[in-house]
C-alpha cells in the first residue's frame, strides 16, 4: 500500500513540474486541433528536458527541477564572438560554468549514435 501510494505521489510531482516548468495546461487556443499540438509540443518539450536532466547531466544537478534547469542553465546569457579561424562562445558564469558545461559536452559525446 506504502509503494503504490508513493508512485502516485511521484506522478503527482512530476505532472506539476510540467505545468510549472513547460506550461502543460496553456491550452488557450479557440481550435480543439490547436490546443492539441501546443499539448503536444508541451509534452516534447517535458520529455527532452526529463531525458537531458537523465542523460547528459552531472551528478551534482541532475536533481534539480525542469524549471531550475531552465532558469539556470538555458537562459544563461552569452555571445558568440569570431576571431580569424575561431568560434568563442562566452557565457555568464552564474551557474553555467566552464566545468560544467564541459562536462555536459562530454556526456554528449559519450551517448552513441543510433545506427541508421
Amino acid at each position: 500500500m506504502v509503494r503504490f501510494y508513493n508512485k502516485r505521489g511521484t506522478s503527482e510531482q512530476l505532472i506539476k513540474e510540467g505545468k510549472q516548468a513547460v506550461k502543460m495546461t496553456r491550452l488557450s487556443c479557440h481550435r480543439f486541433r490547436s490546443n492539441e499540438v501546443r499539448l503536444w509540443l508541451s509534452v516534447m518539450a517535458y520529455t527532452l528536458g526529463n531525458l537531458w536532466r537523465r542523460l547528459v547531466l552531472p551528478k551534482r544537478i541532475d536533481k534539480w527541477s525542469l524549471t531550475s534547469l531552465q532558469q539556470r542553465l538555458v537562459k544563461t546569457g552569452g555571445r558568440l564572438m569570431k576571431h580569424a579561424r575561431y568560434y568563442w562562445l562566452l557565457l555568464a558564469e552564474n551557474h553555467l560554468t566552464r566545468r560544467l558545461f564541459g562536462a555536459m559536452l562530454r556526456s554528449i559525446q559519450a551517448l552513441s549514435a543510433p545506427a541508421g
